[in-house]
């Protein structure tokens, strides 16, 4: 039998401790995250010490990471044989500061970027995972290729558990090229207007990759703008951009403000006052614009709208979000208010549902306890 790593031994160590004690843990890998104000309750479980790529076989675009990989690391090692992340998890990095976000909390946040609504999210991107559970056993679901489960897919149902099902020690995730070409257009409509538009080029075979509308008031007088980013073909891409029009913007510049929307750097982002959070609606792409007294934000072609509002908002803006075939998401909470329930209840089959999986997986509630 292959003798365990010291770093995943020095893990499997501490959740035994756990368990014997029935203490909480909290995991921790960059920190690249703290600032939603999730949970911070228990000791710190760091995942740093856990860290590197396992294997990596660009012709079969697969990559397999252990947990504490820093993810511009993994991203790095992609870029030099022209493949990439499609999914554009982001790094969260503030003030110039270097990444400090991991694979592993990339994968138990399941957050994506612009691209999300034409290319998947994380859990699409899961090929397999190893889990160890609130019982300190190591256990390993999927593998490192598409059709390899059956019942339950566990790896990708530990996407978005924010860490409460087990510590995710390794992944194998699937890798796509690095788009051939790229152009981002710009718009200038309200957002009625930008939704309309986009519902009509959704129809049509257009290399459509991402999308954000915006209200700018940077220079001054505001301006209502819609950015569309083209990836794929160089002829594809250049013949959709004489097709729709727009401004072309310069690419470095585009690719800036790209990593901006994905990061939430935006001036959008930044809290027009300290009751005030942000909240995410996720809604049915085609649903219509949301009147709602609150600036918003709107991304993944319609499906996904932010906005900063009052928590005392949170009833009206989770029936706008129902009626819009979706749901509401407390995202960043306002100053102070740390431990509160970010989503509406689960109906009770699936919160039932929820609590077995929780209770088979980590029986004493070891796990980043508090809501998530």
């Amino acid at each position: 039998m292959q003798a365990m790593e010291p770093s995943l031994q020095h893990l499997v160590e501490r959740v035994k401790d756990a368990a014997t004690h029935k203490s909480t843990l909290r995991i921790r890998g960059g920190a690249s995250k703290d600032f939603l104000a999730r949970s911070l309750q228990g000791e710190p479980l760091h995942t740093g010490g856990h860290a590197g790529i396992v294997s990596y076989e660009p012709s079969e675009l697969v990559v397999t990471v252990r947990a504490g990989t820093a993810l511009a690391e993994l991203e790095a090692t992609l870029a030099e044989q022209g493949q990439c992340l499609a999914f554009e998890p982001p790094h969260f990095a503030r003030g110039g500061a270097a990444s400090a976000a991991t694979c592993g909390g990339m994968v138990a946040a399941g957050l994506s970027g612009p691209a999300r609504a034409s290319v998947g999210g994380v859990r699409d991107y899961v090929l397999g995972a190893h889990l160890l559970n609130g019982r300190a056993e190591l256990l390993q679901f999927g593998g490192q290729v598409m059709k390899n489960v059956a019942g339950y897919d566990v790896s990708r149902m530990l996407v978005g558990a924010w860490g409460t099902l087990g510590l995710i020690t390794e992944v194998s995730l699937k890798v796509l090229p690095i788009a051939p070409a790229e152009a981002t257009l710009v718009f200038e409509l309200d957002q009625a207007q930008a939704l309309a538009q986009l519902h009509r080029w959704g129809g049509q075979p257009l290399p459509l990759n991402a999308s954000c509308w915006v209200c700018d008031n940077s220079e001054g007088a505001p301006h209502e703008l819609l950015f569309v980013r083209l990836r794929g073909a160089v002829a594809a891409v250049e013949a959709a951009c004489k097709k729709v029009g727009g401004q072309r913007m310069d690419q470095a510049l585009a690719g800036n403000d790209w990593q901006a929307c994905r990061d939430l750097r935006l001036p959008f982002f930044q809290p027009p006052a300290a009751d005030m959070g942000l909240w995410r609606l996720s809604v049915a792409q085609t649903a219509p614009m949301l009147e709602l007294p609150w600036a918003q934000l709107v991304e993944w072609h319609g499906a996904q709208r932010w906005l900063w509002a009052p928590l005392s908002a949170q009833q009206a803006l989770r029936e706008a979000a129902m009626l819009a075939g979706g749901h509401a998401t407390l995202f960043v909470a306002p100053q102070g208010a740390i431990d509160l329930e970010r989503s509406a209840p689960l109906a009770e089959p699936l919160a039932r549902i929820q609590r077995q999986l929780k209770a088979e997986f980590d029986p004493w509630g070891i796990f980043n306890p508090g809501p998530i």
